[in-house]
């Protein structure tokens, strides 16, 4: 009886677990960006797991969602958990930028349509395509100036850590 009892403690903490991954992922609901991602056939000479693939997507998307509210908030700190290497210095030395201009950028990813490129054999690195739509708000001290609508292509390169994947490489890809 104990054995069944500890069993079922532990899924429902995995329940939890699982649950909060999703709620995270859709937080706001219908304001949430529709998602496609490719089939992963072969990204390298590496495979991908399909535990890997889960978790580089889930963290990708956190990425967005920490990236917006730096941004929103001029707060580089806000980086820290998904960005590490260049993308986060770049984005910090824009959050710099934007604080000396007195403006904030406010953006609303809409659709994502992403596709895992390559993935490291020493499985270090894994980089994806992103063809973004998103919502571009300027505020000049917290008035809105301009909204803009922008289709862009992303190429972003992930790492993993301790816990969980970060993105290294962040960079529009002109077309």
């Amino acid at each position: 009886m104990m054995k069944s009892l500890g069993q079922r403690q532990a899924a429902r903490k995995l329940l939890l677990i699982v649950g909060s991954v999703f709620s995270a992922i859709f937080v706001l609901g219908s304001d949430q960006p529709g998602v496609r991602v490719e089939p992963t056939d072969s990204v390298g000479p590496r495979a991908v797991e399909k535990q890997t693939e889960t978790a580089v997507i889930r963290d990708y998307f956190e990425a967005w969602r920490s990236l917006s509210g730096a941004l929103e908030q001029n707060r580089a700190d806000l980086l820290d958990l998904d960005f590490v290497g260049a993308a986060k210095q770049k984005l910090g030395e824009t959050i710099q930028e934007q604080i000396k201009l007195g403006i904030q950028t406010r953006y609303r990813d809409t659709a994502h349509d992403v596709r895992l490129v390559f993935y490291s054999p020493e499985g270090l690195s894994l980089e994806l395509v992103d063809t973004v739509d998103y919502d571009v708000q300027i505020l000049d001290h917290e008035k809105l100036q301009a909204t803009q609508h922008v289709r862009a292509r992303y190429v972003a390169v992930l790492t993993p850590t301790e816990v969980r994947w970060k993105v290294r490489v962040f960079q529009a890809d002109p077309k």
